[in-house]
């Protein structure tokens, strides 16, 4: 039987909630390390294209043709693409945790994220996120990008709920603190038990797992 609550949906981010970052600074010195690259130079060279890959309005070709292929190499995009793809990682205990809450409380899920599209393509498929998140409102599919509070906003109005119905996690405590100015309840994740006691507070209970 569905458990009774006043939270209709739960808005999550991706990266360090259920799955480990795309590309985050471990991942680029990892990579820098592997294929013999300058690590200082790859850096500022990220920065100055990365955003607007995650706007949608430059494709992973293009950034690793600003990043990394600026010049010969004896490697190929495509051997690189295969080590940034190999960087994502599940958290399957946080993955359970929501499809869990999804069944038991009969809440829609939904993802505010800051990802590029090929990664996020790439993320949603190979761990299969689309069985239990209902849409995805990734920057580089809208053309916005957290901290822009107008992605939130956004999110609201297609899910079509009051910001009281409901709850944003991220790891980030900048973007949860900017999802409560509009009245989403915030949970800044730290780690599983953190997460699920906020969880608690907020009315949606789940028996502690077995093993954590």
């Amino acid at each position: 039987m569905k458990k009774e609550t006043h939270i209709n949906i739960l808005f999550l981010d991706i990266g360090g909630v259920l799955l480990s970052d795309g590309w985050d600074r471990n991942s680029r010195r990892a990579g820098a390390k592997k294929f013999h690259l300058d690590h200082n130079d790859m850096e500022e060279r990220h920065h100055l294209n990365f955003e607007t890959y995650e706007l949608g309005k430059m494709s992973l070709d293009e950034y690793l043709d600003s990043v990394v292929f600026y010049k010969k190499r004896n490697f190929s995009p495509d051997e690189f693409k295969t080590f940034m793809f190999r960087q994502s990682q599940p958290l399957p205990q946080m993955i359970a945790l929501i499809t869990s809450l999804k069944k038991d409380y009969g809440l829609k899920i939904a993802v505010i994220s800051n990802e590029g599209r090929e990664l996020n393509e790439y993320r949603i498929k190979k761990f299969k996120l689309n069985e239990f998140i209902d849409f995805f409102i990734s920057s580089s599919f809208v053309n916005l990008r957290k901290p822009d509070a107008t992605i939130f906003r956004l999110a609201l109005d297609i899910a079509q709920v009051t910001p009281g119905e409901s709850i944003y996690i991220d790891n980030q405590p900048l973007f949860v603190s900017i999802a409560e100015r509009f009245g989403i309840k915030g949970i800044s994740h730290t780690s599983l038990q953190s997460t699920r006691d906020q969880l608690n507070e907020f009315g949606l209970n789940l028996i502690p797992a077995a093993h954590e």
